[in-house]
């Protein structure tokens, strides 16, 4: 009865989930649409229309909004603002059916690559973004090369040219925030030199668009393409598209506001078109630039993981876990805190090879290492230093902390067995053996050492056992 309860409510849940996500785009829609409306010159399209781009974001980043009731609302949201602003019935269904156009054909292109791509992750990101946004602007040009005569007596190539520039470079200034936006934490601890390095880029940004200004000629538009290339460098990708993208929203503004006029008449179509044109291609270049480097980011990464992790248990590897122990038993050293070490070894390990072979062996390294570290605390280390030898150092801990430590490991194997895939559960235990220094004195090497002769103790003592150095065999019998 609960079960049938739970399927009925289910889908009514959906379904409302679904009214909302439909809801907000339509709202969202509408208000982006009044601040392009209030952009747009007497007669005019707008100089910066936000809608198109901030719906197919929306669309991409929200697949709630994607739905029937979405592309209805968000349609509902156009006509809304258009008539409210005093646009006439006629002149609004066409702009409305030109957005709907271009967002539609870039969604259906952006929807056939993969995720990856969709969120500016690898070097082909920008070209495959590109191709999708051409055709959604290439879809709006053609309802301008019909609209453009009608509403404002233009010529058919003259408004495709129009539409397509002005809503390729609306695309470009705002679609990649959306789709790379992310919560970028701030670099706390950083040194001041670090934070300065960190701020050259930006203030060069600023200092560039304002020489921009003041000089002026054909060429200060392209001024802040080093400063965002250099961004494209020191930033994260999303960091980066935010700079770009203010540059590009920026240049529009100040387009729309005659602030170029040092530059190009921007009362001329021709020179309209070709500054729009130029700037959304100079966002480009740092966008590409972003995103190979956030790829090689991610390669860097990964082989950095691989080069100090153990690839079977996933845990560091013999010389990371000696770099990471000798850290923190200086750390520990240096504020005369107690540390303690312990030794591991899989009993009788070879005879599982033996007896079960060596891809179930390689499941049963696999499967203890993800159950010790279940064992330990969020600020201790571990190991895989050998076959089937793990050492954990055990930073403020005591030796009567670090035996319950020990044993809570021990128990974790000796009352449940280990069940590798397609295999029956095989019993599996571990020795222990354990080091301590109360306050922090001794080097690690010296403990490792003294942790791996506890062990061979407790091998010798009959295993599935911790022994502790410094007492006498056999002290702790299990």
């Amino acid at each position: 009865m609960t079960n049938s309860i739970a399927s009925e409510r289910s889908p009514k849940r959906s379904f409302v989930a679904t009214i909302q996500a439909a809801i907000l785009l339509g709202l969202v829609v509408f208000g982006t649409c009044l601040f392009g409306i209030y952009t747009r010159p007497v007669d005019f399209l707008a100089t910066v229309w936000p809608a198109n781009a901030v719906m197919l974001g929306l669309l991409l980043r929200m697949p709630a909004t994607a739905s029937r009731y979405g592309w209805g609302a968000a349609t509902a949201g156009f006509i809304a603002a258009d008539l409210l602003t005093g646009s006439p019935l006629g002149k609004t269904l066409i702009l409305t059916g030109a957005n709907l156009a271009s967002i539609g054909g870039a969604f259906v292109v952006l929807r056939m690559f993969p995720r990856e791509a969709i969120r500016l992750q690898t070097p082909e990101s920008v070209p495959q973004l590109v191709s999708a946004i051409g055709f959604g602007a290439c879809m709006a040009g053609l309802v301008g090369s019909v609209a453009n005569p009608i509403l404002f007596s233009g010529t058919a190539l003259g408004g495709w040219t129009f539409w397509f520039v002005t809503e390729f470079a609306n695309f470009v200034a705002i679609l990649p925030v959306i789709l790379t936006a992310r919560v970028i934490p701030f670099p706390r601890g950083a040194s001041a030199k670090r934070l300065a390095y960190l701020a050259m880029p930006m203030i060069a940004l600023v200092l560039t668009c304002f020489a921009s200004f003041q000089i002026g000629g054909p060429g200060a538009v392209a001024f802040p393409v080093p400063a965002l290339l250099w961004a494209a460098i020191v930033y994260p990708r999303f960091v980066t598209v935010l700079l770009t993208s203010v540059f590009s929203f920026w240049s529009l503004i100040a387009l729309s506001a005659n602030l170029f006029d040092k530059m190009v008449d921007v009362s001329a179509e021709g020179a309209l078109i070709s500054m729009r044109l130029g700037v959304s291609l100079i966002t480009l270049a740092p966008l590409m630039l972003a995103s190979a480097m956030a790829k090689q980011k991610d390669l860097i990464a990964q082989l950095s993981h691989l080069a100090r992790h153990d690839p079977l248990s996933n845990l560091l590897n013999r010389r990371a876990f000696g770099e990471e122990a000798l850290r923190l038993a200086r750390s520990c050293a240096r504020q005369a805190q107690p540390y303690s070490v312990l030794m591991l070894d899989i009993d009788h390990f070879k005879s599982i090879n033996d007896r079960f072979g060596h891809a179930t062996g390689d499941q049963v390294i696999s499967i203890a290492a993800a159950r010790i570290s279940a064992c330990l605390r969020g600020n201790d280390i571990i190991g895989r230093v050998g076959g089937e030898e793990f050492a954990i150092l055990l930073p403020k801990c005591r030796r009567e902390q670090a035996l319950e430590v020990a044993e809570r490991i021990r128990s974790a194997f000796s009352q449940a067995p280990v069940k590798p895939e397609r295999q029956v559960a095989i019993p599996v235990t571990v020795s222990v053996g354990l080091a301590s220094s109360e306050d922090g004195s001794a080097t690690i090497e010296a403990l490792l050492e003294e942790a791996d002769r506890a062990l061979y103790r407790a091998k010798h003592l009959g295993r599935n056992r911790a022994e502790i150095h410094g007492h006498a065999p056999g002290w702790k019998s299990v």
